[in-house]
């Protein structure tokens, strides 16, 4: 796919995907989320990417669904309406799909106003950090629209329900700090910083790790954070750890560490993945 409203690069293993409509704030179209679907389903098959970065180009990281089209903005009737919701192609799958099921961690590196789907988008990602001076909101109510791209799961499970809701009833929008505090964001940095920072954030999470353990850890986390009781997870996190266990990947971690060295693991997401995964289809 030949990107138009985003640009990807490489920089060692991480993928930095720029949101790139700068003229625009960076407003999101139904073109961007086919590209973003389209990133993130080639970081997931490529066993060179271990991690991808999300930010934005220009003042802004996402200001929001483009609403150009004036009032009529959001009527899939008409033409601006249908871009925006664009549905996806044939065979093709939705950008909320592809950031969660991607087998490699995410980071949003938010540069400045992030509104509606500007931050929605961001939820299914494993990291949110801000740059000092970036503005958030959930600004749907205000609209009179309901929250989308599934935050109404994402959001509570983040921040709890309590927070979501003062967000979401009210439509408001807050600062980077006030983002921080209800934990949305985990870090606030200053904006020279921000890129840099989300890259020493991925490189913590993948510098040392297993690919593949960290494809299945954080399948794990989000699909059982709000499971009613423990039972269905150790029903397959008994027998993952004991064919992980016997997989290259194990006896290199625990040799390095007795030799105190970093690990080089050989695993890759690609081929290396244990039987149990996924584990939700085989039960659909």
């Amino acid at each position: 796919m030949n990107y138009e409203h985003i640009t990807c690069d490489l920089d060692g293993a991480l993928m930095i995907v720029t949101l790139n409509r700068p003229d625009k704030l960076n407003a999101y179209t139904g073109q961007m989320g086919a590209e973003i679907t389209d990133a993130f389903q080639r970081a997931d098959a490529d066993d060179n990417v271990r991690a991808v970065i999300v930010t934005g180009s220009g003042r802004a990281f996402c200001a929001g669904a483009d609403v150009s089209g004036g009032a009529a903005s959001f009527d899939t009737s008409g033409k601006h309406g249908a871009g925006v919701f664009a549905a996806p192609k044939p065979g093709g799958g939705r950008f909320v799909e592809a950031i969660f099921n991607c087998r490699k961690p995410s980071i949003a590196a938010i540069n400045g106003p992030a509104v509606g789907v500007g931050i929605t988008m961001t939820l299914p990602m494993d990291v949110r950090i801000a740059a000092k001076g970036a503005r958030i909101g959930f600004i749907f109510a205000r609209r009179g629209l309901v929250p989308e791209a599934g935050s109404a799961w994402f959001l509570p499970k983040l921040v709890g329900l309590p927070q979501s809701l003062r967000w979401c009833l009210s439509g408001r929008t807050f600062d980077a700090d006030e983002a921080k505090a209800g934990g949305l964001v985990s870090e606030v940095v200053e904006p020279a910083e921000l890129l840099n920072r989300a890259k020493e954030i991925a490189r913590e999470m993948t510098a040392e790790t297993s690919a593949v353990a960290i494809a299945l850890t954080r399948q794990m986390l989000w699909r059982f954070a709000g499971a009613p009781a423990p039972f269905e997870l150790l029903d397959i996190d008994k027998p993952m750890s004991i064919e992980r266990g016997g997989h290259a990947d194990v006896r290199e971690g625990v040799a390095a560490f007795l030799e105190k060295r970093p690990p080089s693991f050989p695993g890759k997401v690609s081929q290396d993945m244990p039987s149990q995964y996924p584990w939700w289809e085989s039960k659909a």
